[in-house]
């Protein structure tokens, strides 16, 4: 008879910590992908990146999450190298460096899914995300080794197309079926898998943790681009400096402060992990682009506009973070005319400067955006004296 493991609140151990640190190498290296980037193919590329890197940290981000305190720390440390590889990778994606960045995610799938064996050989079935068992999306990645690009990229795609129908199709017990079979071809005693599901608060602070780290790599490509300005003795400078830390401040108001998670205006309890999970890498992967596209902007200020690449970046990523944020509020009981509110300048003012806002000043553009970033935050203080 199969058991459900019990959680309990707590918060990120040590350890936890420490292999966050190369979440933060990651995210660097992954937006250069799109640092002044004009191609479609090199964003395409930093989508399939930027999920396998998201994927991998995850394996053991819910390994952390349910293993508690008798998390091992070898395996641990094992996964950090090698997403520390693969983050190293990133610069060089386009030639040889792609197969160590291949191997390097086979070999952290491959160590995620020996880690749930206990040492008395107990398997934990993880039923709230099968993807961190289920290895079948790595068989592309396998094939990959052998191709050259750009088909390999599209292997790489595959695999993790696949890993995303495995996260919503495969069901509890189709896993815990799938893992006793496993079992059954062993020699000797076969013990029945104990289920576990994961601690959603504890999983919320974890996921948080990815997003503030996303959010610090802006401030950084920020002070990065003005430390590369030679002259400050002009206005623009400033005013696009600040506007540019307005933004990320407001992402976080939006993500962490009146979200969950990571995502805007999420509740708790509003989503279960199946949902939660992909939605999460969805708002990191749009964060991380646009932190990228930040530094661009503040770069600019000497040529006194965006260049069109930057501009759509930012006012897509923007325009997708006001529809997210709008329907997870929705989900958390906000109501539809806070939605709407919400959503429509989230979506009008960025449509208006991607197509209008090729001669605006970096300053004035970034302000433009917190205005549509931070609209949901206006409309709920402007309502919170009525509530009282």
């Amino acid at each position: 008879m199969t058991t459900i493991e019990k959680s309990e609140e707590r918060h990120a151990s040590w350890l936890e910590l420490f292999f966050d640190l190369v979440a933060v190498a990651g995210v660097a290296q992954l937006a250069h992908l799109v640092h002044g980037s004009t191609s479609w193919g090199d964003v395409g590329l930093y989508v399939v990146c930027f999920l396998a890197f998201w994927t991998a940290w995850m394996c053991f981000t819910v390994y952390g999450n349910v293993a508690k305190g008798a998390a091992r720390t070898m395996p641990v440390l094992l996964a950090m190298a090698g997403l520390a590889f693969m983050a190293a990778s990133v610069e060089g994606i386009h030639g040889e460096h792609a197969k160590v960045f291949a191997i390097a995610y086979i070999a952290v799938r491959a160590l995620a899914d020996r880690v749930w064996e206990s040492r008395r050989g107990g398997v934990r079935v993880i039923v709230d995300w099968p993807v961190a068992q289920l290895g079948f999306g790595v068989v592309p990645w396998v094939a990959s080794l052998w191709v050259d690009s750009p088909w390999r990229y599209g292997l790489w795609a595959l695999g993790l197309a696949l890993d995303l129908v495995i996260t919503f199709a495969v069901s509890g017990d189709r896993l815990v079926a799938n893992i006793t079979g496993k079992l059954a071809h062993r020699d000797g005693p076969r013990p029945r898998p104990t289920l576990a599901r994961l601690d959603t608060v504890h999983f919320g602070e974890r996921l948080g943790l990815f997003t503030i780290i996303v959010l610090g790599e802006g401030v950084l490509n920020v002070t990065d681009a003005m430390a590369a300005i030679p002259e400050w003795n002009h206005s623009r400078v400033f005013l696009t400096v600040i506007a540019a830390l307005a933004l990320l401040a407001t992402l976080w108001g939006t993500s962490l402060n009146q979200g969950f998670g990571g995502i805007p205006y999420l509740a708790a309890d509003a989503l279960g992990p199946r949902l939660l999970l992909p939605l999460h890498c969805l708002v990191a992967g749009l964060l991380a682009a646009f932190a990228g596209a930040l530094g661009d902007a503040v770069e600019s200020v000497s040529e006194g506009h965006l260049p069109t690449s930057t501009r759509w970046l930012l006012c897509g990523s923007i325009a997708a973070f006001a529809v997210i944020g709008s329907l997870a509020g929705l989900a958390a009981g906000r109501g539809v005319q806070w939605a709407v509110v919400t959503v429509i300048p989230g979506l009008a003012i960025p449509l208006t400067l991607g197509l209008a806002g090729q001669t605006l000043a970096p300053g004035v553009f970034l302000w433009l955006l917190v205005v549509a970033a931070g609209a949901g935050l206006l409309r709920r203080r402007s309502a919170e004296p009525a509530a009282a």
